[in-house]
């Protein structure tokens, strides 16, 4: 590594694994004085073309003083990186310090010359793109602003890498020369164009797992049984389209084919591309097979194999070692002891897992942690999809394992634009990256459904995540904050899965119930009020209604716009129930059909020959995307109608849809209800999501002057809570006012105090066991005079102690109102979150906190306040007067504006808030500083390391 005469040690920390634009990796790493042989070989392979455009002359090879020079760095005015797979350079990038005059410099000189050289045989790959992004983080880190690069103007290819990064530039031309100038900051373009290179990078390392032209089973017995022959037999009887091979280091050598597969010793001994290994070999065996694998170009692993995290920390290490040895060669992995993957489509028909029957096709994207949840998800959509509820499958199946690379947030990027996919559905044990979780899951529940669940009990041991200090019920909140459906068990998984898959979301809360049962129906009315929903009074077609009498019961309610869904409950026919199970489905079909638009649910008691008869009226395979004025088809669960309260916008013309209408079919009223419930929710987030709001801007923040202060006060310390006077002042600069408290140690400090401030006054016990406990006895409020001042303070000082143990306040009285709670904490996984309550004892007991993602916008702050359970209490419940809910909003904004201003402030609390009904009042605050976390979502595309 570096020589001690450098300037800086190592930066260990610049090191990363980046997804290139072809799915492949690449390790980013600082290049150091042991890289010479590399360099010089890496060299020889560039063409003179490219060397030419990098040294604006032929230059055929590098000089001793070449090599040392890009060779040795500074790390800090001279920096070099290299972009490496297998241990060998494919790109390299640099930087040199300049000062005004063009001439190297060291700091204050915020100015540097970049410049790229890239193997040919990997241009087009986004490396170089890649590489930017790390040296303008590095540069940025080393006090750097500004880029300056001069290209050859027939290098166009390097010309679009500097000018499609969405920085802030300037282009001149001179001598021959196009010279670009850019800012390093970030801007929303930059990041922009960084996400989506990251989603459709990440979103092709999983197609390269899930689309393989070719498969190699490592690990497969001779004899029936085993791991891996399970899933060489499992891959050969599902019709796999592409090239499959057995792989066994015990095979005999004259051993050719198993069972009319080809058979080798070794992955390097099939003469023909691998696309994908799956690996069921102990684990002292990997890390061989892993390099086979990269040294034959294999592209991805999905690794079955136990012996990993989940076995301790002798077994972590190893799994580290296990992604650090794959990303080496530029492969991914599904697993450790992972169940497999499926995908199945026609064009495919991938069954490398050991699930022993392919699931039916159909349009869910299906993501399990869990191998055994994995099972339980597979086998209840196998049943409720072929036997309850029509045929609704699977496109792609992923059970991730131990999560040591591939996570559920790669899955989502192939799932957000995947045709195959209108719904996805995922269990999640643990949440490797909550804020980049949140942020992928809003862009995809914009486009198709996300349901999830979310184990509530610690990670998994083969799970290493990052720590939170967030409840599991805040995380929850921030999940639905961004459009996904939080369910609590797979049951409702599956449940709002199928409904979602198949039916169009609903313009709102109202829901029709018709039905041959009157106790089926008061059940469905009940469901829906515990639900929410608004529904109208059950229609009773009595028991003696015929197909043609739920026809045109189901057609009048769909013709309705006094209703956005419909409910049908039906019990068991009496005598010919098949032909009348038969009958009653095809009406039902023919009239959803004949009036589109709403989701209709079937309620059943028992009623197999209905189910199979709904599931026989049409079928959910993959169709064929139909074409109309170049716009795609959009799926049921795509569609999203404008709310019924509302005409609707004008909007293009939309393709027909002729997806066949399939209706779900419940075994009790609740389920369907639940199911049907969350699809109003997440409907509703759609709408609103289309019109996300504004963070206001406001004339009176001091952000430099706040800015100023948080510097000079972390001086003192790493970690600070601030006293009252600074709490003040720093929340002022935010046009946050708290009501002046006055501390008095004596009666007489008391009466001072109050003389003041002015009467009435309050007398509060601020000691920690009594702060914001009015129940327990330690407020005493609207003293008149200076009697009743000193009676209540004998009162306080006789009831709970000396006045040093009480640490009373006087406090000038507020309006009447009600009591609220705001707070902001940053969150070293999740990021800033904003939460809001009502104080007092009985919402902290309850847990009626509500929370969302900072920074806040004016629709996020109004769905705050009203997202509480107790909101009611701000609205005029019984005949109360309504309070100031807008100045309440603006509060919000305006904390929400310090903390995303300033994350060094990681802690506000302002408790109580006393809202009137005209203004409010901050009766106490706290403050607490500290360094922020370090936030890797702003920085440059880069592979978690667990």
């Amino acid at each position: 590594m570096q020589t001690s005469s450098d300037r800086h040690e190592y930066p260990a920390h610049w090191e990363a694994d980046v997804v290139l634009r072809d799915g492949g990796t690449a390790r980013v790493r600082p290049i150091t004085v042991d890289d010479a042989e590399r360099l010089v070989s890496f060299y020889e392979q560039v063409s003179d073309e490219s060397k030419y455009y990098r040294f604006f002359a032929p230059y055929p090879r590098l000089s001793a003083k070449d090599v040392h020079r890009f060779t040795h760095h500074d790390f800090v005015d001279r920096v070099g990186l290299a972009a490496t797979v297998g241990g060998e350079f494919i790109a390299t990038v640099r930087y040199d310090r300049i000062g005004a005059d063009g001439m190297p410099a060291s700091a204050p000189a915020d100015e540097a010359e970049v410049a790229f050289l890239v193997q040919d045989a990997h241009q087009g790959r986004g490396v170089a793109s890649a590489l930017l992004e790390h040296i303008g983080a590095v540069a940025r880190e080393r006090g750097i602003r500004r880029f300056a690069a001069e290209v050859l103007p027939a290098n166009t290819k390097m010309i679009k890498v500097f000018t499609d990064a969405g920085y802030t530039q300037k282009r001149s031309f001179e001598d021959g020369v196009v010279r670009l100038e850019f800012d390093l900051e970030p801007t929303d373009r930059s990041l922009a164009v960084q996400r989506a290179r990251e989603q459709r990078a990440e979103a092709r390392s999983v197609r390269r797992l899930l689309v393989p032209g070719s498969v190699a089973v490592i690990g497969t017995g001779r004899m029936a049984g085993g791991v891996g022959r399970s899933i060489l037999d499992n891959i050969r009887e599902a019709g796999f389209t592409g090239e499959l091979y057995a792989v066994n280091r015990a095979f005999p050598e004259d051993l050719k084919e198993l069972d009319g597969i080809p058979a080798h010793r070794s992955v390097g001994d099939i003469d023909r591309h691998v696309d994908l290994a799956v690996v069921a070999v102990p684990a002292e065996h990997v890390p061989e097979v892993v390099t086979e694998c990269g040294e034959h170009g294999v592209q991805g692993l999905v690794v079955v194999s136990a012996g990993y995290a989940e076995s301790g920390p002798e077994g972590r290490e190893r799994q580290r070692e296990l992604v650090r040895h794959a990303r080496t060669y530029g492969m991914r992995i599904i697993g450790p002891n992972a169940f497999g993957v499926i995908n199945t489509s026609a064009d495919v028909r991938l069954n490398a897992s050991l699930a022993p029957e392919m699931p039916r096709p159909g349009r869910i994207g299906l993501f399990a942690q869990s191998g055994a949840i994995g099972i339980a998800l597979l086998s209840r959509l196998h049943r409720r999809g072929g036997g309850v509820t029509g045929v609704t499958g699977v496109s792609t199946f992923v059970s991730s394992g131990n999560r040591a690379d591939v996570s559920g947030n790669d899955v989502i990027q192939y799932w957000y634009d995947d045709p195959d996919t209108d719904v996805v559905l995922m269990y999640l044990e643990s949440i490797g990256n909550p804020r980049k979780f949140t942020r992928l899951a809003r862009r995809t529940a914009a486009a198709k459904p996300l349901v999830v669940v979310q184990g509530a009990g610690s990670a998994p041991q083969g799970h290493a995540v990052r720590a939170t200090r967030l409840p599991h019920a805040t995380v929850s909140a921030l999940l639905r904050q961004a459009g996904v459906i939080r369910v609590d068990t797979i049951t409702e998984l599956v449940d709002a899965g199928l409904l979602l898959a198949r039916q169009p979301l609903p313009a709102g809360p109202r829901v029709a119930i018709l039905g041959n049962s009157e106790s089926l129906g008061l059940l469905t009315y009940d469901a829906c009020l515990s639900e929410g929903l608004r529904p109208q009074q059950p229609l009773d077609l009595t028991t003696g209604a015929t197909a043609g009498d739920f026809h045109a019961a189901l057609l009048r309610v769909l013709g309705d716009d006094s209703c956005d869904a419909v409910v049908v409950t039906a019990i068991p026919a009496i005598g010919e129930a098949s032909v009348a199970d038969a009958e009653l489905a095809e009406a039902l079909r023919s009239a959803a059909e004949q009036v589109p638009g709403k989701p209709v649910l079937v309620v059943h008691v028992e009623l197999g020959g209905l189910a199979e008869a709904l599931s026989a009226a049409a079928g959910t395979a993959p169709q064929v995307e139909a074409k109309a004025s170049g716009a795609r088809r959009l799926r049921p669960s795509q569609q999203l109608p404008p709310p019924s309260a509302s005409p609707a916008p004008p909007q293009a013309p939309r393709v027909p849809d002729t997806t066949p209408r399939l209706i779900p079919a419940y075994p009790a009223a609740e389920r369907a209800v639940r199911a049907l419930g969350e699809a109003v929710k997440y409907a509703q987030w759609r709408r609103e999501a289309a019109e996300p709001g504004k963070v206001p801007e406001y004339e009176d923040i001091d952000e430099k002057g706040a800015a100023e202060q948080i510097d000079g006060m972390l001086t003192r310390g790493q970690g600070l809570t601030l006293g009252t006077e600074e709490t003040c002042e720093l929340l002022g600069r935010y046009g946050i006012a708290v009501r002046r408290a006055v501390p008095a140690f004596t009666a007489d400090d008391a009466v001072r105090a109050a003389d003041g401030l002015g009467y009435p006054v309050a007398l509060k016990a601020t000691a920690p066991h009594l702060r914001h406990r009015a129940d327990l006895g330690g407020v005493r409020l609207d003293l008149a005079d200076e009697e009743q001042l000193r009676r209540a303070y004998a009162e306080l000082t006789g009831l709970f102690g000396k006045p040093e143990e009480l640490r009373p306040v006087v406090q000038g009285m507020a309006p009447r109102g009600v009591d609220t709670v705001i707070r902001a904490v940053i969150d070293p996984a999740a990021g800033a979150v904003l939460s809001f309550g009502l104080a007092g004892a009985a919402s902290q007991l309850l847990g009626d906190m509500a929370h969302r993602l900072v920074p806040v916008t004016d629709r996020d702050a109004t769905s705050l306040i009203r997202s509480i359970r107790t909101a009611p209490l701000l609205f005029g419940w019984r005949g109360s007067t309504p309070v100031d809910t807008p100045a309440l909003e603006e509060l919000l904004l305006r904390v929400s504006r310090l903390v995303d201003d300033h994350p060094e402030v990681v802690a506000v609390t302002l408790e109580p808030v006393v809202v009137a009904p005209r203004g409010l009042s901050v009766l106490g605050a706290s403050v607490r500083l500290a360094p922020p976390p370090v936030r890797d979502d702003l920085g440059p595309r880069t592979l978690p390391v667990y």
